[in-house]
């Protein structure tokens, strides 16, 4: 199977599951899951991070010193275009980050802060073609952090989406129109996917640069955007909960990782 058709096929199922979950979730009345998913794709992305992603990122790099620059660039940029998403979003002088980040990864959603369901789509159909560019650029190098870097970015994606689900509803979008706009943004990460396998293949050496932004990026939605969300629960068993999903998420990464490499 050729790496083309393994990239498609990888972008095309985890977007489709993807999406298919968030709607499960979403639209059942069990809210309480939700917080447990984003407590679970913090270990899948902090995993896939420093279990697979960097240690091929450094070995790939022209140099450690190098690829350790372009992740703390990458880390910035990202805190900058969260800025400018909020920028853009925010109107007076009162302004809360949750309710208005185009890409917010809490879930905490109530209202639509003034957005349209088709500004979420559209927003998140870039965010979903970006996605398709760092899983291409991860098969190029292995196969085996290929898989990895789409199982994590399939494990983040899935509390977005159900973000993105409410949103539209509360838009007043139905529950068909809902999915149905879901499924043609994943799309995106299969654009993404291939155009980028065809770029890659005459430049090479920016491989390792899109490595070491994959990992910010993930740190970055990790860190910044999910872990903030844990804090608002204090109570000691919500804590342990939260503890020990992250640990299943690295847990499913590590035997994805073990798996993979018997196989592959």
């Amino acid at each position: 199977m050729s790496i083309l058709l393994i990239i498609f096929l990888s972008t095309l199922a985890g977007g489709v599951l993807s999406v298919l979950a968030a709607a499960f979730f979403a639209l059942s009345a069990r809210p309480a899951w939700i917080p447990m998913l984003v407590s679970y794709a913090i270990g899948a992305l902090l995993g896939a991070v420093f279990l697979e992603i960097l240690p091929h990122a450094f070995h790939v790099a022209s140099s450690i010193e190098n690829m350790a620059a372009t992740i703390l660039a990458g880390i910035l940029l990202f805190f900058v275009l969260e800025k400018l998403v909020l920028w853009r979003h925010c109107h007076g002088d009162e302004c809360e980050a949750h309710a208005t980040h185009a890409h917010d990864h809490s879930i905490d959603h109530h209202h639509d802060g003034g957005r349209s369901g088709m500004m979420i789509m559209v927003g998140d159909t870039f965010h979903n073609f970006v996605d398709g560019i760092l899983i291409s650029a991860a098969f190029m190098v292995d196969i085996k952090v290929g898989l990895v870097t789409a199982l994590a970015i399939i494990a983040h994606e899935i509390p977005q989406e159900v973000g993105d689900f409410l949103i539209l509803l509360h838009s007043g979008y139905t529950k068909k129109q809902a999915l149905l706009f879901n499924l043609l943004s994943t799309l995106a990460t299969v654009v993404g996917s291939v155009i980028a396998y065809f770029a890659f293949q005459s430049i090479q050496g920016v491989i390792p640069t899109i490595l070491g932004l994959a990992a910010a990026s993930m740190i970055y939605v990790a860190v910044a955007d999910l872990i903030p969300g844990l804090h608002k629960r204090t109570e000691l068993k919500a804590t342990v909960q939260q503890v020990v999903l992250i640990g299943l998420g690295v847990g499913s990464i590590w035997l994805t990782e073990y798996w993979l490499g018997a196989f592959v």
